[in-house]
C-alpha cells in the first residue's frame, strides 16, 4: 500500500517539532509495510510582504526536497495572503503550487490514497489531486477548521464541507473535534486519535523530588501562546495560595506569552510560587511529568495536545477543557478533570480537588494511566490507520 501524505505542518529545518504527529504517524506506517510519501506545501508572500516577517522568510529558506529521517518529503510553495478573507480559495492556490511535485512522484511512486492532515487548504488541494488520478480522499481535520475556519464566513465553511464530504473516510483526532463536525457539519468521522510512545515514560532516577521536597507541583508543558490558557493557572494558583501555600506552579515551554505571564505572577504576588523552564528536551520534560501532582494546560482551542496523553501515561491526574482536545478521552472525574473553557474558577476548583484529595487524584492517574498504554500508542494508531485504509481501498477496488 502506498499513501501520499499531505500536510503543511510537517517537521523541517526551520521547526523540527513542527506537524510532528504526521510525521511520528509516518514512521508507525512504514513500520507496517505502509510506502509513504510526503508532500508539505508551503506559503510565500508576494514581495515585499514577504520580508516583512520572520514566518515569511523562513519559507524561502527551505529546500524543495530533502530526506528526513528516512522520509522523501517535498515542500512545494504556493501563494498567500495575509488576511481572512483570502482563505477560502486558499486550497486551490495550494493545488496549483504542488501540481508539478505530484505528478512528478507519481511517476514513480503510484499512490493508492491521498491523505491530508487538515481540511483547508491541504484537503481541498489533496481533493483535487484524487479527483485527478482517480485516487480515493482521507481527511484528517484539526481544531483550526472546527472552531476557526468553519465558523469564519459561508465560503469556508462550504470549502470544508466539499473536502469532508468528497472524502472517502473521514479520520477525527479527538471526540470533541468528531463532535463538532456532527454538530456542524452533519459529517460522520472515525475517531482515531494521536498516539505516544510508551517508551517516552520517564522511569529513571531523578534528583526533582529532592529539590521540589515539601511542595505540590501543579505543570504545564506548552508553548507560550494565549491559546493554551497559561495565565488561567497563574490566576488559579493566586487563589489558591493562601489555602495550599506550598503549591508551586512549573512552566515547560517559550513563546510571546512568556513577558505577560512573568507580570502577571509578579502582578499577583506569586511570583515565587511560578517557575519557568524555559524549552527542555523531550527526556527532561518527561522527567518534570514524573514528579508533578497535577498535569494542567486549560487550552481552549486543541486538537488533541499528546502532553495531556504523556501526563496521563506518567499516572498523572490532568486538568484540560470541555469540547478541546482531551474531552471524551479523559472523562471527568475518571481519568481526568475537565474544566469551562476560559474560567479561571472552575480551574481553580478542579485543582483545589485534586490538591485536598491526593488518594483519588492518584487513583484518577492511575485509571488514565492504563487507558493511555493500552489504546493510545503510536502503535495502536497505526494499525488503526491501516485498517480504514484497507478498507477504503477495498470499497475502490
Amino acid at each position: 500500500m502506498r499513501v501520499l501524505m499531505i500536510s503543511h505542518m510537517y517537521p523541517s529545518i526551520s521547526s523540527a517539532s513542527e506537524g510532528v504527529v504526521v510525521f511520528q504517524l509516518t514512521k508507525e506506517l512504514q513500520k507496517l509495510g505502509c510506502e509513504t510519501r510526503v508532500i508539505s506545501p508551503r506559503p510565500v508572500a508576494p514581495f515585499p510582504l514577504r520580508y516583512l516577517s520572520p514566518k515569511w522568510r523562513a519559507a524561502l529558506q527551505l529546500p524543495s526536497e530533502m530526506t528526513w529521517d528516512g522520509t522523501q518529503v517535498n515542500y512545494p510553495r504556493y501563494w498567500a495572503f495575509p488576511g481572512p478573507m483570502f482563505l477560502s480559495p486558499l486550497g486551490k492556490r495550494v493545488h496549483s503550487g504542488l501540481r508539478k511535485v505530484v505528478a512528478d512522484i507519481h511517476r514513480d511512486f503510484k499512490f493508492d490514497i491521498v491523505h491530508a492532515h487538515m481540511a483547508l487548504p491541504d484537503g481541498f488541494a489533496a481533493m483535487l489531486i484524487g479527483h485527478e488520478y482517480r485516487k480515493p480522499l482521507i481527511t484528517t481535520p484539526q481544531a483550526t477548521d472546527t472552531d476557526i475556519t468553519l465558523l469564519r464566513n459561508s465560503r469556508s465553511f462550504s470549502a470544508v464541507c466539499t473536502v469532508l464530504q468528497n472524502s472517502a473516510a473521514v479520520i477525527s483526532p479527538s471526540p470533541s473535534i468528531e463532535a463538532k463536525l456532527r454538530e456542524r457539519t452533519a459529517i460522520t468521522a472515525e475517531t482515531i486519535p494521536y498516539g505516544i510512545y510508551a517508551s517516552s515514560v520517564f522511569a529513571g532516577k531523578s534528583d526533582l523530588p529532592r529539590k521540589y521536597s515539601g511542595r505540590s507541583i501543579l505543570l504545564s508543558v506548552s508553548r507560550l501562546i494565549p491559546t493554551k490558557g497559561l495565565e488561567l493557572n497563574v490566576q488559579a494558583v493566586a487563589k489558591l495560595k493562601e489555602k495550599h501555600p506550598s503549591l508551586r506552579y512549573l512552566i515547560a515551554g517559550e513563546g510571546a506569552l512568556k513577558e505577560e505571564l512573568v507580570n502577571l505572577a509578579r502582578d499577583l504576588n506569586i511570583a515565587e510560587d511560578v517557575e519557568f523552564l524555559g524549552n527542555l528536551p523531550h527526556h527532561k520534560a518527561m522527567e518534570y511529568m514524573s514528579i508533578c501532582d497535577v498535569f494542567s494546560l486549560p487550552s481552549w482551542r486543541e486538537t488533541l495536545g499528546l502532553v495531556y496523553l504523556e501526563a496521563m501515561a506518567h499516572g498523572k491526574p490532568i486538568i484540560g477543557c470541555q469540547s478541546q482536545g482531551v474531552d471524551g478521552l479523559a472523562v471527568n472525574g475518571e481519568t481526568g478533570l475537565i474544566v469551562e473553557p476560559r474560567n479561571v474558577e472552575s480551574l481553580a476548583q478542579a485543582i483545589d480537588f485534586l490538591l485536598t484529595n491526593p488518594e483519588q487524584g492518584r487513583e484518577i492517574g492511575q485509571r488514565a494511566r492504563k487507558l493511555v498504554l493500552e489504546n493510545y500508542t503510536w502503535e495502536v494508531t497505526a494499525r488503526r490507520h491501516m485498517k480504514t485504509y484497507e478498507q477504503v481501498l477495498a470499497s475502490h477496488a
